[in-house]
């Protein structure tokens, strides 16, 4: 998720750091755990990749299948006419978020007339080399298009539904999952953040599932957001209470995507496989949706793929870019590989 800076809540933990195996080897071993990634969307089956299929084993996509899951990326489609680019991603990955594409400001520029060129193109390719994609995201305080900043109220909340429903018919069938609602939690005090969507009322996350379920019942529905990996935050804990009430009322979620942005404000912490264990207690999925983390350390990359393997239902993980000059934040070279396409030691070690 791209944003201006992603500050460190008041009194973040330091984290103790496990030595453990390396990304691919961690992968490939699978901790003997089960995954639940849950069976593909109809329409979604993979075809045949361009290049021969690597071994089990040898990439990250195809080690992480053997424990059920999946490793994926964010993906550009203004990269796509990039071969080294398209070389690593088709290679290594299994699953592709579109990065801004599939955002509402990208797909609903105008009230009620949708684009979505450059979506369908992220998701053509993605399809055409066996991958699965992850719809992001579909309701957001940030990527709002001007015409809906104007919209309050009763007609705020109706463009909500239409949105939705616009998106997710024009996919239907076709995507594994959804970041339905993204970061609607407060960094500061771990409630609902002040946005021109809380202010239509409490219910409106409640209100947008519910009409992501009714627009594609097949497609898995997630909650997104940054700063909830440390369970001692509050602002896990607000997600968590929301989490725990939708599951006891029947609220259709599935499950909870982790950003995992790291770096020296935000670190890691070895409490993040209990935030991961917590949430799936839930009975809903988890998933690290956005990781990168600011040096690429490899004991740290590490730590976070046994902290999956560790938990049954964590689906698979998603890192947001392909090189480090993809990323975000490419100053802080976050990513498995570096500007020339070779693998880091995060990747080999």
């Amino acid at each position: 998720m791209k944003r201006p800076s992603v500050l460190a809540p008041s009194a973040a933990p330091g984290g103790r750091r496990m030595l453990v195996a390396g990304l691919v080897a961690a992968l490939s071993l699978g901790i003997a755990v089960a995954g639940t990634t849950g069976a593909k969307a109809a329409g979604s089956a993979p075809v045949a990749s361009s290049s021969p299929a690597p071994p089990p084993g040898t990439t990250l996509g195809t080690a992480a299948a053997r424990s059920g899951r999946y490793f994926g990326t964010a993906i550009s489609a203004s990269k796509l006419g990039d071969s080294a680019y398209t070389t690593i991603a088709g290679r290594e990955f299994d699953m592709v978020t579109p990065e801004n594409e599939m955002k509402l400001d990208a797909t609903e520029p105008r009230q009620g007339q949708f684009v979505f060129t450059a979506a369908d193109r992220i998701f053509d390719w993605a399809v055409q080399n066996g991958k699965r994609v992850r719809g992001h995201t579909l309701v957001w305080h940030a990527a709002e298009p001007s015409w809906l900043q104007s919209l309050t109220g009763s007609a705020l909340r109706q463009a909500m539904i239409d949105h939705i429903n616009g998106v997710m018919s024009h996919y239907k069938g076709k995507i594994y999952a959804w970041d339905v609602v993204n970061e609607a939690f407060s960094d500061s005090t771990g409630g609902r953040r002040d946005s021109n969507w809380q202010r239509t009322g409490d219910d409106w996350i409640e209100v947008a599932f519910r009409t992501a379920r009714a627009a594609d019942p097949a497609a898995k529905l997630c909650y997104n957001d940054y700063n909830i990996e440390n369970w001692s935050w509050a602002k896990t804990q607000g997600v968590y209470d929301m989490v725990k009430d939708f599951t006891s009322r029947g609220v259709p979620i599935d499950c909870v995507g982790f950003q995992a942005h790291f770096s020296s404000l935000t670190p890691y912490s070895a409490d993040f496989r209990t935030t991961l264990q917590n949430f799936a207690a839930l009975g809903v999925d988890v998933q690290i949706t956005e990781l990168d983390i600011q040096g690429a350390p490899a004991t740290t990359y590490a730590n976070v793929v046994n902290d999956c393997l560790a938990v049954p239902r964590c689906a698979g993980i998603t890192v947001w870019g392909v090189r480090d000059p993809d990323s975000w934040r490419s100053m802080d070279t976050p990513l498995l590989f570096d500007g020339n396409g070779g693998k880091k030691p995060a990747y080999t070690a």
